[in-house]
């Protein structure tokens, strides 16, 4: 396996339009790094240019210490795992999982031998003669994951792998391939528009978003402590909840909004950093679990409660405060019907405050 470091790696496409801009990471030999963001963020023309796909404008790529700019795709020792599978629909799975070794020139032997140890690994193997067609959906991405596992390569790159996939083959499929990078210490960069995947399967996250990279940290960290407005609303389902308005210091702190003030407490650790925004309007940011049900006596805010939805181990509280909307989680539990005013208090440790012009992080 090797490591892989991105120094000012820019995409600049001849209409002007920048694919990437200045990209600059390490990923360390053996790492599973996720690239997340919207359609169109460039996390894909990324993954290209690591791959030697997509040609490189500026900056420098390297693989194992290996500058690899001018570098063909097939000499760069990497293999590559599609969104739609690219099978060969003539070929039995055994000869899918042999062609790229073959092209190569292996003895058929170790070719033998590899995809013996592929299927294994897969649990393909009472399916090696069976054509694509033949196959579940879950079953053609194990046959995709297991022709880029007999070659080796130094480092691994899943574009979107899962996307074609339903809901719980999803689920099985990414357990698969955290079991799989776990067993092959393999380096591993995955590609993907669901923050779900990120946050289950990265150890480290790269967020983009219009061709810039917006944080790279650790899951639970980007969850915790965005960096800007974006990560902050990009990360975590539901949403988290963005209220604007002056932030005020008197008797503690609170946020003046159109429907009415919010009472945000001594906000202890973060005041150092608030005091340069007093009267001045700042975006406030609420996970749904950090808004929680309370007495009147006790509360916050209050809202309206409009829709519940009850998902099993928890429910969503789809509340409206005059013209804002907000989402609160909630164990399991009776609640009052729809339309009914409930009241709730913020978790005031978790709170988060970003600048609403930059949308960068203040606390």
């Amino acid at each position: 396996m090797a490591t892989v470091s991105l120094d000012r790696v820019s995409k600049v496409y001849p209409n002007g339009h920048v694919g990437v801009a200045e990209a600059s990471f390490d990923i360390a030999d053996g790492e599973l790094l996720v690239l997340v963001g919207p359609s169109g963020c460039g996390k894909t023309t990324l993954l290209r240019m690591i791959a030697g796909l997509e040609s490189i404008s500026s900056g420098t790529l390297s693989i194992g210490g290996r500058v690899v700019n001018e570098v063909s795709p097939k000499d760069r020792d990497i293999a590559m795992v599609f969104q739609n599978y690219a099978l060969y629909p003539h070929m039995t799975v055994a000869e899918n999982l042999a062609f790229g070794l073959r092209l190569r020139g292996k003895p058929k032997a170790e070719i033998d031998e590899r995809i013996r140890q592929a299927a294994k690994q897969l649990e393909l193997e009472h399916r090696l003669d069976a054509l694509p067609a033949a196959l579940s959906g879950g079953q053609r991405q194990r046959v995709a994951l297991g022709r880029a596992l007999v070659r080796e390569p130094k480092v691994f790159l899943l574009d979107e792998p899962l996307s074609n996939l339903d809901a719980k083959l999803r689920l099985s499929m990414r357990v698969e391939i955290a079991r799989l990078h776990r067993q092959l210490g393999a380096t591993m960069i995955y590609v993907t528009h669901d923050q779900v995947e990120a946050m289950t399967l990265g150890q480290r996250i790269v967020v983009l978003n219009g061709g810039e990279i917006q944080q790279i940290d650790t899951p639970m960290r980007l969850y915790e402590k965005p960096a800007n407005l974006f990560v902050a609303g990009f990360l975590g389902s539901p949403a988290m909840n963005l209220l604007r308005g002056p932030l005020r210091h008197g008797d503690g702190w609170h946020l003046e909004t159109p429907q009415g003030e919010v009472q945000l407490g001594t906000l202890e650790m973060q005041a150092p950093d608030l005091l340069g925004w007093i009267d001045r309007d700042v975006v406030l940011g609420i996970r749904p679990e950090d808004l929680r049900p309370t007495s009147e006596a006790n509360a916050t805010l209050s809202a309206a409660l409009e829709v519940t939805e009850p998902v099993g181990n928890e429910i969503f509280l789809n509340l409206r405060r005059g013209e804002q909307t907000l989402v609160s989680r909630v164990p399991p539990g009776a609640l009052p019907d729809a339309g009914s005013v409930m009241h709730f208090k913020l978790a005031s440790d978790r709170l988060h405050m970003f600048d609403p012009a930059s949308g960068a992080r203040i606390a």
